[in-house]
């Protein structure tokens, strides 16, 4: 039986209804193949551990309350923690197929720039 969630929030699939087992293997299964953040392209150094920003982690592509299978091998990535956390509940990151629109960060301007040409 799932247990009650607050008044906005949805129950957790993942922990509940047989696949937090499932999940598990997924997650070994993922740490163990793979090697690049999914999200920023960088290496994953898998002997740091948590609470470190760069540690290990494994991202649902689709989150699970956008309604994304918590524990299927396809909608699993690895990720840095830091990355993750950034991603939060968004659909978004690396995904195969999937338009990445060019985003402009105000931390990568050049130093002189014409504006009046934009």
């Amino acid at each position: 039986m799932i247990p009650p969630a607050f008044d906005n929030e949805r129950p957790r699939t993942d922990r509940f209804n047989g696949q937090e087992a499932q999940y598990r293997s997924a997650r070994k299964r993922i740490l163990a193949t793979q090697e690049i953040c999914a999200i920023c392209g960088k290496p994953v150094d898998k002997s740091l551990k948590y609470p470190h920003p760069l540690s290990a982690t494994v991202d649902h592509i689709v989150p699970i309350d956008k309604d994304g299978h918590p524990s299927d091998l396809s909608n699993l990535q690895l990720a840095h923690f830091c990355c993750n956390r950034q991603k939060s509940n968004k659909v978004g990151g690396n995904i195969p197929g999937a338009a990445v629109p060019k985003v402009i960060s105000n931390r990568l301007l050049p130093l002189t720039f014409d504006w009046k040409t934009v």
